[in-house]
């Protein structure tokens, strides 16, 4: 783990002009969607099929699991299909639980200050993002807000990134992209974005954990002046 006294060293921002931003886990705390699909839904879909929740539990994880790194893992509408529950309108009981990581706010004003370019860039499903942007008021901060449902990949799968400089042309020698998912810097790195950076801790419930072979800060406030 960098030590916060270090972290700003870690990106060269004479070298940014836009700063592509993660929103689950980067923006905000990650214990919203973890709490949500791990305990809520659960408890749901037991009730629903008249379960028990650890059957429920069984029987959901492989499930997951079989989808995890596809867009069908961010994916509203197929949850909803397969669960046969409406998993936004799940989604939005517990919209409480929405809330920004420490220092989130204070970045994207720095960044601002300093003339980057802004764009929030996310495997949320557009129905998420809609949600989470009217609860928590970032809408209005980006100069670009991309879910990857809209072009058609995940932003761990190399095609995304080919759709996006399409659909949003920009310099990726000249880009930060911060991320709590591994294979998306990783990705993003393959790429050609210039730098990376990892977030080790995206939800304040659980302590950090190692990305390795990225730069890591435990959260966007380890970058603030």
């Amino acid at each position: 783990m960098i030590h916060a006294m270090n972290a700003r060293s870690l990106v060269n921002w004479d070298q940014v002009d836009t700063v592509l931003l993660d929103m689950d886990g980067t923006l905000l705390d990650l214990n919203y969607d973890n709490s949500f699909w791990q305990e809520h839904l659960p408890r749901h879909f037991a009730e629903a099929r008249g379960m028990a929740l650890d059957a429920a539990r069984a029987y959901l994880e492989p499930l997951f699991m079989s989808q995890r790194g596809k867009l069908e893992w961010y994916c509203v509408d197929h949850w909803s299909r397969v669960l046969e529950l409406d998993v936004a309108a799940l989604k939005s009981r517990y919209i409480d639980l929405i809330a920004p990581l420490p220092g989130v706010e204070r970045f994207l004003d720095a960044a601002r200050a300093a003339g980057k370019w802004l764009w929030l860039v996310t495997n949320a499903h557009p129905a998420s993002l809609e949600l989470k942007m009217a609860t928590t008021g970032f809408g209005s901060r980006f100069d670009a807000i991309i879910s990857s449902h809209t072009l058609g990949y995940p932003k761990e799968d190399a095609r995304f990134w080919l759709a996006l400089m399409q659909r949003h042309p920009f310099d990726p020698a000249r880009a930060l992209m911060v991320d709590d998912n591994l294979s998306v810097l990783e990705a993003a790195q393959v790429y050609g974005v210039g730098q990376v950076l990892g977030i080790t801790r995206p939800d304040t419930r659980r302590p950090a954990r190692p990305l390795e072979g990225v730069p890591t800060v435990e959260g966007l406030f380890a970058l603030l002046p």
